[in-house]
């Protein structure tokens, strides 16, 4: 669904011409002044630490982050449970404060800001939760415009600024129906829509899937990166589910018990993750030998005619793809493809191939075709023999 520069400006800006000069009007509405200049969405994360008193004593959820986030990008944050994701989402807009360091949005230390100025910077920051967090005893209509109405938006601004948002996330119909009508999904998209209602320029999302099927987590996200590619949001989300980040993200920062385990562009992470922790995550997407063939696996050749099962491994980067004729050709004895698990992410191919190899002898240079212009794997693996049929 498109969204057309006029919708775009109404979300952001309040709708008479003359507001650009008008510092009151600007002050009073979503979208009004901030220190030093109009954000855009950076964030930067500069040597964070939090650390919560417990009856235990301290404890320390996040150590020593210190990262930064591009505007316009959709940026996840993964971990397993207790790796201090929400901890760190929160102190963004400033639900949490650091016990160290700093967080800065578009260069401004939000530590510094009056109560005035952090009203503004959460007026600036929507934030989407895994439990919808929708008033039951108010329609959609109701609570995509609370926010509005709780800024002093007037009526008419408020009545037009709904019914578009409405249109955005696909619920035109919905508009006069109760939260306990909707699906989990519908509810979650009137959870996005208020969450956009005063024009911000970055999206916390909170689990925003976790409580959703695989079907209606697929067409939120795709609702995630159609608003960012046509608002321009940079969209910060936490998940403890890989395969969310794998579908719509650009960078992905690894948590594990409060610090960075990794950081960087996803095909990077996914296609070569080099801590235990990530490993671990990306561990259920990757799919292994069928169970048949593991039970037949030997460490050692067995007698008679057998096959050599090899694994090929593919981490993106410099080009490098599977190519079964190229590969066969390398490997020089009679090939068969047991299972492919391969896909592309931003542009980049990784995943792995599992071959049964007949009629090679000896000890191949599995190192000599992972390297050069006659590479035909970034790894190669040797995993053991079956008997041949």
């Amino acid at each position: 669904m498109e969204l057309s520069i006029t919708a775009r400006q109404s979300l952001t800006a309040p709708s008479r011409p003359e507001a650009e000069h008008d510092a009151s009007a600007q002050a009073s509405a979503p979208g009004g002044p901030w220190p030093g200049s109009r954000p855009k969405g950076r964030v930067a994360l500069r040597q964070v630490g939090k650390t919560y008193l417990s009856s235990a004593g301290p404890v320390q959820a996040l150590q020593d982050i210190e990262l930064e986030i591009a505007p316009g990008s959709i940026f996840g944050i993964i971990g397993r449970s207790g790796a201090g994701k929400s901890s760190l989402l929160r102190t963004i807009n400033r639900l949490e404060t650091p016990s160290t360091g700093r967080i800065e949005v578009d260069g401004v230390d939000i530590a510094t800001l009056d109560d005035a100025q952090l009203v503004q910077l959460r007026r600036r920051i929507g934030m989407i939760f895994q439990h919808f967090n929708l008033l039951s005893a108010k329609t959609v209509f109701d609570n995509i415009a609370l926010p509005l109405r709780v800024a002093g938006v007037p009526r008419q601004q408020v009545e037009g600024r709904v019914r578009e948002l409405l249109a955005l996330v696909g619920l035109e119909d919905k508009a006069d129906t109760y939260p306990r009508r909707l699906s989990g999904g519908q509810k979650q998209r009137v959870g996005i829509a208020r969450a956009l209602a005063s024009g911000p320029e970055i999206l916390l999302c909170d689990e925003a899937t976790s409580a959703l099927d695989p079907e209606t987590t697929h067409a939120i996200l795709q609702l995630l990166r159609d608003i960012n590619r046509k608002l321009g949001i940079t969209v910060i989300l936490i998940t403890h589910e890989m395969s969310v980040i794998r579908e719509i993200a650009d960078q992905v920062l690894v948590l594990e018990q409060g610090r960075i385990a990794e950081l960087g562009p996803v095909w990077q992470v996914f296609g070569n993750p080099a801590h235990p922790a990530t490993q671990a995550l990306l561990a259920p997407l990757q799919q292994g030998l069928p169970p048949e063939l593991l039970d037949q696996l030997q460490t050692m050749p067995p007698s008679g005619l057998h096959e050599r099962i090899l694994q090929l491994q593919y981490r993106g980067g410099d080009g490098l793809e599977p190519d079964l004729l190229r590969v066969a050709q390398a490997l020089g004895g009679k090939t068969r493809l047991l299972q492919a698990s391969v896909e592309r992410i931003q542009g980049h191919t990784h995943g792995q191939l599992y071959i049964a190899l007949a009629d090679v002898t000896g000890s191949p240079d599995w190192q000599a075709l992972t390297q050069g212009p006659t590479a035909i794997a970034h790894h190669i693996k040797e995993l053991g023999y079956v008997t041949r049929t």
